[in-house]
């Protein structure tokens, strides 16, 4: 009696197992299986501008925009890892217009460098894809928190350096890669310079809440974007894509990379499944009504309550502040001599 008693015992716990295998198996098929880019667009004689292109989604989007004909400058900080994914991109496409240029997103010298290189030497500019970013404490050259200084400070910066030829070009795109991580995002204007935002020898949750402001950043900055460039023919769109195996998070703690290996493994996409919506809001048709729009599987997403308070929208706009002292992040002249910085398009926008 009680062999059979342990014998049922153990066959449940196998069957209770087997079962969780197979709905974990289920589940995990189902998570992956999102939905992909399914436009046609001939990009000959088209200009686009992949920043963080050497590696994962960038790379990915780079290779696919590059088979459609375009012609892709790779705005990359790493020269060398660069040229390796340009050869690796002219081998798959026999595309040979695959060109990289140096942009260090935490320089802003470096980004009005690449403004200056890119609109002497190319003539066009039909879509730009602000897609690097990173997950890492210390702070950018010009002293502002590393996470907020690279993942939208630089982008906002090259996109207002830009504007003009994007103009001229149009009907032309700028697509800027957030993240659901925004929901957590909350932007304490006071202190973007300071060592509350540097996110110095802290937590991987802590570097997590200021990868989730400059996300938050990201998104905002795109829809007040839209807002100012209406009539312009040039649309811009910001988008998650998905939970990616890429290497934003090469900075973190070995311990924390062990413990996570197991789920990047089992749930997380791979850079093809996670380009699909940076694609879709950079070549789908039809969808220049939905302009300052947030996106996710390749649809529009509402964004997380609270998102798209005036306040925070606005922070791109001129100010009155006596307290203050404004650069104009595209002339770089101050605009009123006080102690404190903040960065907005006062020209060009």
């Amino acid at each position: 009696m009680y062999s059979q008693k342990k014998y049922c015992t153990k066959m449940f716990t196998l069957l209770l197992v087997s079962a969780g295998l197979i709905a974990l198996y289920v589940l995990r098929n189902w998570y992956l299986k999102r939905p992909r880019c399914k436009s046609n667009a001939n990009l000959h004689g088209k200009t686009v501008i992949v920043t963080g292109s050497n590696t994962g989604i960038g790379k990915t989007t780079a290779i696919d925009l590059s088979r459609r004909g375009a012609r892709v400058i790779m705005a990359c900080r790493d020269k060398q890892r660069a040229e390796a994914a340009i050869s690796d991109i002219k081998k798959e496409t026999g595309n040979n217009e695959v060109v990289f240029m140096e942009l260090d997103l935490g320089s802003l010298q470096s980004v009005r460098s690449f403004a200056e290189t890119f609109l002497k030497s190319e003539f066009r500019l039909d879509i730009l894809v602000n897609n690097a970013g990173l997950m890492k404490g210390g702070k950018t050259k010009n002293g502002v928190g590393m996470i907020f200084g690279v993942n939208h400070l630089g982008h906002f910066l090259l996109t207002v350096l830009l504007l003009d030829r994007l103009k001229e070009c149009g009907p032309s795109r700028v697509v800027t890669v957030a993240s659901k991580a925004h929901e957590y995002g909350k932007i304490d204007f006071n202190c973007l310079s300071t060592h509350k935002d540097l996110a110095v020898g802290e937590s991987e949750w802590a570097l997590f809440k200021k990868y989730s402001h400059s996300k938050l950043c990201n998104m905002l900055f795109t829809h007040e974007l839209a807002k100012r460039l209406e009539g312009t023919n040039v649309t811009c769109y910001s988008l998650c894509p998905g939970a990616v195996k890429t290497e934003i998070g090469r900075y973190s703690s070995f311990l924390w990379c062990m413990m996570s290996a197991p789920i990047l493994s089992l749930f997380y996409m791979d850079a093809e499944s996670g380009a699909q919506t940076t694609l879709y809001c950079a070549l789908q048709e039809g969808i220049e009504p939905l302009s300052g729009c947030y996106f996710s599987c390749c649809a529009v997403q509402k964004i997380a309550a609270g998102s798209n308070k005036k306040k925070l929208c606005d922070v791109c706009g001129p100010k009155k502040d006596r307290k203050t002292q404004y650069t104009c992040l595209k002339c770089n002249k101050y605009i009123c001599n006080t102690h404190r910085v903040k960065f907005f398009p006062s020209c060009g926008v």
